[in-house]
């Protein structure tokens, strides 16, 4: 049984989906770094310095002053704002990817327009040079 499962762990289609797991959580870092930390910056000076993680429907009839204090309440609140933030992230975590391997296809079909070398010559044709020479020497 642990040859079997040794065998299986060792297969390519196993190994590459774990390196494509590592490779997805370190690239997810990024990509949400970009999105958090320089897209989302600028559509909220776009909207005017709308923080809509902070929006919500107060169902419980208390006063919060934040969607945090009255989540840290455990008010019945409706959070809408956060489900907006959350629908704009994955957009835009989207619209990065897309473009990514957008670019990446763009690469790969370039490298596969670049032209070939030109085939050498076949081994036939490599004797026929040689025979040829040779038929040439001798009738010098």
């Amino acid at each position: 049984m642990i040859k079997e499962f040794r065998e299986f762990i060792m297969r390519g289609n196993v190994l590459d989906l774990a390196v494509a797991v590592v490779i997805g959580a370190a690239f997810t870092a990024i990509v949400n770094s970009l999105v958090g930390d320089i897209i989302m910056p600028i559509l909220g000076l776009i909207t005017g310095g709308i923080n809509f993680s902070s929006l919500y429907i107060n169902l419980s009839g208390k006063t919060f002053a934040s969607y945090a204090e009255a989540k840290a309440a455990g008010a019945a609140v409706v959070g809408y704002g956060a489900f907006i933030q959350a629908v704009i992230s994955f957009l835009l975590i989207a619209w990065v990817i897309f473009m990514l391997v957008k670019a990446v296809n763009a690469l790969q079909r370039q490298k596969a327009a670049a032209p070939a070398p030109p085939p050498g010559p076949t081994q036939e044709e490599q004797l026929l040079t040689e025979i040829r020479d040779l038929l040439a020497k001798q009738t010098k």
